[in-house]
């Protein structure tokens, strides 16, 4: 039988006096905690954890272009959150396909724009670069390119990769090296790639867990 996920009451898992720090949440602490999270967090509140993530998040935000609600999209959000970015920005469709994401959008911040041109405007007016990842003409190798620290990292929908708009919008476009048959690869794992040549070129790897 697979263990529990997680940790069971506090009182049974680790004795004594029970917190009454204000970061702990009263029914974790006595139901137990069985959510997907780091052990630094567990017991609590989901509030207290967004606070804490928002005095550390990266520099780097990531979008992506929700035309056809495109499932990747929660996997894309999921592992913003693993890597720390300070927001996920869905471009188009407001409503997009959560099941992917793990419950992790509730630590993530999330803000729509009905367009790419409008993504562009709120990005020059907080002094990002826009930088587009697709396979296209022109786009420069993320291998032998550095990420600028402060951006938004765009990502097309599964198929048809970014679009026309957002390629005319974006300061920099990037494509991933590939070396065998498919044309492309999977929109939530270019996602991981890119977003972790962030890391590498930018983040604290001393603050990470």
């Amino acid at each position: 039988m697979t263990p529990p996920v997680g940790v069971g009451p506090w009182a049974r898992e680790r004795g004594g006096p029970v917190p009454t720090d204000p970061r702990y949440d009263p029914q974790l602490l006595a139901e137990g905690d069985r959510r997907n999270v780091v052990d630094d967090y567990r017991y609590w509140s989901r509030e207290a954890i967004v606070a804490d993530l928002d005095t550390r998040r990266h520099r780097f935000h990531v979008a992506i272009e929700n035309w056809g609600h495109d499932a990747n999209i929660g996997t894309v959000v999921r592992t913003a959150n693993a890597f720390l970015a300070a927001e996920v920005h869905i471009v188009g469709r407001r409503r997009w396909n959560r099941r992917g994401a793990m419950v992790t959008d509730r630590y993530q911040h999330i803000r729509h724009h009905g367009t790419v041109v409008e993504l562009h405007a709120w990005a020059e007016g907080n002094g990002l670069a826009l930088v587009a990842v697709d396979n296209t003409p022109g786009a420069v190798r993320l291998e032998e390119t550095q990420l600028p620290r402060d951006c938004v990292l765009l990502f097309g929908q599964e198929g048809p990769g970014v679009s026309a708009d957002a390629v005319d919008a974006a300061d920099l476009t990037v494509s991933i090296a590939q070396f065998g048959s498919t044309r492309s690869i999977n929109a939530g794992v270019a996602a991981g790639i890119v977003m972790h040549a962030w890391i590498t070129a930018h983040a604290d790897l001393s603050q990470a867990w």
